[in-house]
C-alpha cells in the first residue's frame, strides 16, 4: 500500500479523551533518554505511585543492562571477550537469547555485537569527517551474532573473539517498557502509558475510558495530526533518521547503522511497527530500517499479529497488508495531551 505524502516524516501523538478519570504523567531521563510514564486512576496516591514503581523497574533494568556500567553483568561479558564464559542472572540470558533469535530473523539486520561500532560514529559529538574505511572494517570483523555462545545449563555467555562487544541500544527501552508496564498494570489502574524517546506501549484505557489514540504528524508541523492509530494493550515503536544524525560535506548521515556494513543506513527516514510486544517492536523498527523498504515489508508481512508503517526518503508512505489508518481530511491540533515518540531527552 502506498500514499504519496509531501515533506512528512513521522512522529505520534497520544490524544486522550476527556473523562471522569484522571490521567498523571511523569517526565523524565532514563537509560539516556526521555520517558514519558502515564498512569490513570481516580486515585492521585495510586496513580503516582505506580509511576514510580514503573520507574524503579527502568532503573533495575538499566543496572542490568547498562555497557557504561562497568560492574554491570553486560560489562563483565565484554570484558570477558575472547577469554571465558560469563555467568548471568536468567532474565539477561533470556534477553540475550530472544536478540539471537531475532538476528536469526532478520539475518543479521538485528544484531547486539554491533557496539564494536561504538567508538567509529560519534553522533552524540560533532563528527568533522568520515571514519576512514580500515576503522569500520576492523570494527565490522568483530560484529556476528554467531560468535555469541550461550550455555544454558552453565547460564553462561560467552563472546567468542577478544574485542567484541554486546549493546542493547536496539532492543533494551522497548523490554524496559514492557516491564515497566507489566507492574503497573497490576497495581489498580485502569490504564497506563509508557514512552521511551518512540518505544511506547499502552495497557487498558485513557482518562475517557476509551482505547489510546496514537496520532500520526508531520514533525515539521508538529502539531498536526493527518491520521490516527486506536490501540490497547499494544506497542508503537518508531525509529526515524531525522532526530540524531551527522552533517559532514553536505551530507546527513544517520545513526542507524547497519551491522553487516559498518554504515548508516539510507533510504527510509522512519519505521514505526505496531504489535503487542514493545520489546520486540523495538528491534523490528531497527532491523527493517536496515533491510529497507521491499525486504523490510516482506518480513512484517510473513508474520502474524505485526504490522508496520514506513516513510522513505522521497516522503513516500508504506504499510504492511493488514495496517489500516485513519485519515484525516483536514489535519487537526492537539495540545494538551501530546507525547511526541522521538523526543530524546526530558524538558
Amino acid at each position: 500500500m502506498i500514499r504519496n505524502i509531501t515533506t512528512l516524516l513521522f512522529l505520534i501523538f497520544a490524544l486522550n479523551s476527556f473523562g471522569q478519570k484522571e490521567s498523571h504523567t511523569k517526565v523524565l531521563l532514563l537509560m539516556g533518554s526521555r520517558f514519558d510514564i502515564t498512569a490513570v486512576s481516580p486515585n492521585q496516591e495510586k496513580a503516582l505511585s505506580a509511576i514510580e514503581a514503573g520507574i524503579s523497574e527502568i532503573k533495575r533494568i538499566e543496572k542490568l543492562i547498562s555497557s557504561w556500567d562497568p560492574n554491570s553483568q553486560t560489562s563483565e561479558i565484554i570484558q570477558s571477550a575472547g577469554i571465558k564464559p560469563v555467568v548471568v542472572d536468567q532474565e539477561l540470558f533470556n534477553l540475550i537469547r530472544r536478540s539471537l533469535k531475532i538476528s536469526d530473523l532478520t539475518q543479521g539486520a538485528f544484531d547486539i555485537s554491533y557496539a564494536s561500532l561504538d567508538k567509529v560514529w560519534h553522533f552524540d559529538e560533532e563528527m568533522k569527517e568520515l571514519p576512514d574505511s580500515a576503522t569500520v572494517a576492523a570494527s565490522v570483523s568483530k560484529i556476528n551474532y554467531k560468535n555469541i555462545i550461550l550455555n544454558p545449563e552453565e547460564r553462561s555467555v560467552f563472546l567468542k573473539d577478544k574485542g567484541m562487544k554486546i549493546g542493547f541500544g536496539a532492543i533494551g527501552k522497548g523490554y524496559a517498557a514492557n516491564k515497566a508496564l507489566d507492574i503497573m498494570s497490576k497495581m489498580g489502574l485502569t490504564g497506563a502509558l509508557v514512552n521511551a524517546s518512540g518505544d511506547l506501549i499502552s495497557w487498558g484505557k485513557d482518562e475517557g475510558g476509551k482505547d489510546w489514540k496514537i496520532g500520526i504528524v508531520n514533525p515539521k508541523e508538529k502539531d498536526k495530526i493527518f491520521s490516527w492509530l486506536n490501540i490497547n494493550e499494544t506497542a508503537v515503536v518508531t525509529s526515524g533518521n531525522y532526530e540524531k544524525f551527522v552533517t559532514i560535506n553536505g551530507q546527513s548521515y544517520s545513526h542507524i547503522i547497519d551491522p553487516r556494513t559498518g554504515y548508516p543506513v539510507r533510504g527510509l527516514c522512519s519505521v514505526s511497527i505496531i504489535c503487542p510486544n514493545a520489546e520486540l517492536a523495538d528491534a523490528l523498527a531497527t532491523s527493517v530500517f536496515v533491510l529497507g523498504k521491499d525486504k523490510g515489508l516482506e518480513l512484517i508481512n510473513r508474520l502474524n499479529g505485526i504490522e508496520c508503517l514506513l516513510i522513505t526518503d522521497n516522503q513516500e508512505l508504506f504499510t504492511s497488508e493488514n495496517l489500516h489508518l485513519d485519515y484525516i481530511k483536514k489535519p487537526i491540533t492537539n495540545h494538551k495531551y501530546q507525547i511526541k515518540i522521538g523526543d530524546k531527552h526530558a524538558r
